[in-house]
């Protein structure tokens, strides 16, 4: 299934009913006063947070949303029966905005939490609400009002406790699919990860934690380039961060360079995430080939007291100590 973690939509809720205007024809009421009864309300749209859907595809293809219109009213004081709601379903972790003030409106990050974004029109008052002493038949009632209108910006967040951050090629999907059941595309060569990929590594018999692999990042991500601001968001998300330094003697540049590019585009897209827990970790150990690099980012993170571990996915090296260590902290 195609992943799309942003969508903008048309909401319009349902106008209200007409009052009617009516009045009591009975055989033995010759003076029958007005019943004209209440017009119905309009249906709401409701956004509704679901644990079943992981994308926002749906409504890719499907850009507008009305809800139905509450009936009229009718004779003998009856009501119009109210519009039905239009329920939205989408994935836990989705923010919904006003596209035109970019207001935050609510953070669904709880499943079946919801918020109504188009509030239904009132129905309308039916004419026995205006009959008076003086004015005993009264031919008029109220129109329905109309249903809230608008654009709105629908944005995906993954939820997961650590995320995986890097250059493309750092190896972050091949360490997701060796720690957990997820089979992320693996390849040779950059952006083989589209799209974010969600794993569940379990622990301590029947414990847990999710890590997403985000597609690999470059310079100028903050401003869109490669893959870049898209998928920036997710790691907003996340509570550790997990990042992946190649430290092969294929790799390309200085391990130490391409630690510190990455976390200026962390910085330049929001300084927040800098003050996120980040655990840095030297990949391919396995074909490391001299100790320079190695040697290098070792002393970098030494200096600098950074939490780091050497590992190699397909060996094996490092794997359990580093589960170890962020069972612990996403523990806390």
């Amino acid at each position: 299934m195609q992943f799309v973690d942003y969508v903008k939509v048309f909401v319009k809720a349902g106008d209200g009913g007409k009052g009617c205007v009516s009045f009591r024809r009975e055989k033995y009421v010759p003076r029958g006063g007005p019943d004209g009864g209440d017009g119905g309300r309009g249906g709401h749209v409701i956004i509704r947070a679901t644990e079943k859907l992981n994308t926002l595809i749906d409504l890719k293809y499907h850009r507008e949303y009305r809800a139905k219109k509450g009936q009229h009213g009718m004779g003998k004081k009856m009501h119009g029966k109210n519009g039905d709601d239009l329920i939205i379903p989408v994935p836990v972790g989705t923010i919904i905005k006003d596209a035109e003030t970019g207001d935050v409106l609510a953070d669904l990050d709880k499943n079946e939490k919801e918020i109504i974004v188009a509030h239904g029109g009132r129905g309308g008052l039916g004419n026995f609400h205006f009959a008076t002493p003086v004015k005993q038949a009264p031919r008029y009632a109220q129109p329905g009002e109309k249903g809230e209108e608008k654009w709105i910006i629908l944005e995906l967040k993954l939820l997961a406790d650590v995320g995986l951050i890097g250059l493309p090629n750092a190896g972050k999907s091949t360490l997701l699919s060796a720690i957990s059941s997820a089979r992320p595309k693996i390849a040779a060569y950059p952006f083989t990860t589209l799209r974010p990929v969600l794993g569940v590594v379990k622990y301590n018999n029947f414990r847990s934690f999710v890590v997403a692999d985000i597609p690999g990042l470059i310079e100028g991500a903050h401003r869109g380039a490669g893959l870049g601001s898209q998928f920036l968001r997710h790691v907003e998300r996340t509570s550790i961060l997990l990042h992946l330094v190649d430290i092969s003697e294929t790799g390309e540049g200085d391990p130490v360079e391409n630690y510190i590019k990455i976390n200026r585009e962390l910085e330049l897209y929001s300084k927040q995430l800098l003050k996120k827990p980040q655990v840095v970790v030297g990949t391919k150990s396995d074909i490391a080939g001299n100790s320079e690099k190695l040697d290098r980012l070792t002393s970098y993170c030494k200096n600098k007291e950074k939490d780091f571990f050497i590992v190699s996915a397909v060996t094996g090296k490092g794997i359990k100590e580093l589960i170890s260590f962020l069972s612990l902290k996403v523990g806390k």
